[in-house]
Formats: structure tokens, sequence, C-alpha cells
């Protein structure tokens, strides 16, 4: 499997060979190419849902500690889970995973039986009336800039773990692997390298020659260049990429 350096270059020769690289004698330099992939993939990022995905992080808490850095990648938290309720010291508690209780499974597997729905919506209700009492939630804040998780509490011993519910940026090479999102991503470095070549052809008019000169075009490349980028846009908002559609909202 190509590693992202083979990946990026790919979509520069693209690029390039769309530009005609090799027939005429305008030919960005690398760090044209790279300006133009980073704006690709920023634009793809702050504004597609598919560029996200969603993940759970294991943390070991740390006696004396509230305040944990996480991995770059991580944008949110929505959640963070105990297995246990109550004071923990690192070496106890109370254990309140229902999934792992054997009276669960037979509420579940033998539910014309004994117990049925109604009997596990009342055991879920009480443990999450004793995780709220007894301190099964945790209450926290993130910071997405500096990357920070602060947990409102106590930490009373070192080797609890605790699961967090995430959602992270995808990796790039992720984002090239997955055939509708690298497609978009090609058009758009192709398309603002456009821009960026009319950006350069405007500033002159025309090149003074011995048959009286050549006018550049420099001007239709940038319209050219904001047409396409805008219709690429608009690809987005329909999903071409794959990325899920907006849900129902309430009030």
């Amino acid at each position: 499997m190509a590693d992202l350096t083979e990946m990026k270059q790919a979509v520069f020769d693209y690029a390039a060979n769309r530009l005609g690289e090799g027939m005429i004698d305008i030919e960005p330099e690398p760090k044209h190419y790279e300006t133009a992939y980073e704006r690709a993939i920023g634009q793809y990022r702050q504004r597609a849902e598919n560029a996200h995905e969603e993940s759970y992080v294991w943390l070991e808490l740390i006696e004396g500690q509230n305040i944990y850095t996480l991995p770059q990648e991580v944008t949110s938290v929505r959640q963070v889970f105990r297995r246990t309720m109550g004071m923990v010291n690192g070496t106890g508690g109370s254990s309140f995973d229902p999934f792992g209780a054997s009276v669960i499974n037979n509420y579940l597997l033998n539910y014309d039986q004994q117990g049925g729905l109604a009997t596990y919506d009342f055991y879920a209700q009480k443990l999450e009336l004793a995780n709220r009492m007894f301190g099964g939630f945790i209450t926290y804040t993130f910071n997405p800039s500096t990357k920070k998780l602060a947990l409102v509490r106590n930490i009373h011993g070192t080797g609890e773990v605790v699961l967090l519910w995430c959602y992270n940026l995808k990796p790039e090479i992720q984002l090239l692997t997955e055939l509708q999102v690298s497609q978009w991503i090609k058009d758009y470095t192709y398309s603002a390298l456009k821009g960026i070549i009319g950006e350069a052809r405007s500033k002159f008019q025309s090149i003074a020659g011995p048959q009286g000169g050549s006018t550049l075009n420099g001007a239709d490349l940038k319209q050219e260049s904001k047409e396409e980028i805008e219709k690429l846009l608009e690809d987005l908002l329909m999903y071409i990429d794959g990325s899920q559609p907006l849900t129902w909202v309430i009030g």
C-alpha cells in the first residue's frame, strides 16, 4: 500500500497533468502544489462530515491529576464512561457493567419466560440513578484548541481506566484512500493551482515578443478557478463524498 508521500505526489501529478505540464512553459513550484493541497484538505475538513470519525479512547487516571492532553486529531469529547461508581482509590469500587451481568442476558434472551423489556428498562433506569447519586458520571470540559481534557473531580487513586467517546479528524492517508474523497481533493487542488497561475499571469497584461508579443489569460484562469471551486463546494452540499446528511432537528 502506498504511503502518504506517494499519495500526495499522485495528487500533484494529477493537477500538473491537467495544467499541461511539459507542453507549456508555466509550471508551479513545489510550494505552490503544497499550498493548493493544504487548501483542499483544509476546506474539506471544514465543510465535510466525512472528514471526521467517531472513536473511543482509553484513558488511565493518575492520582491528583485532573487535566489530560489528548492527541491533536481529537476534535471533541462527547462523553466520559466509567466502569465503577463511588470513591475510587485505584483498587476498588462498585462495578455496574450491566451488559456483563448474566441477569441482563437472561432478560434479553429469555424475555418470553422471565423478565422482559420492561424489567430491563427498570433496571437500566436504576443503574442510571445510582450513577448520578454515587459518582458514576464524570463532569468534564474539553478545549478543542489546546486539546486539554479537564475532569471536574479530585482523582484519589492511580489505575482507574475511563473510556472517552470522541470525534477525530480522519488521517490524510485515509482521505486519499477513499475514492469519492480523493477525487474531490484532486479536483480542488487542480482548481486552486489554476487560480495561483492566474494570479501570477494577471500581474502582466502581455509579454513582449518579436511579433508583437502575446496576451496572458490570467483573468480567465482566475474566473475559471473561482467557478470550479464554487461547484466543488456545492458538491459537498449534495454529499457526493459519502458524508451523512443532516438528521431531523426538533426544537
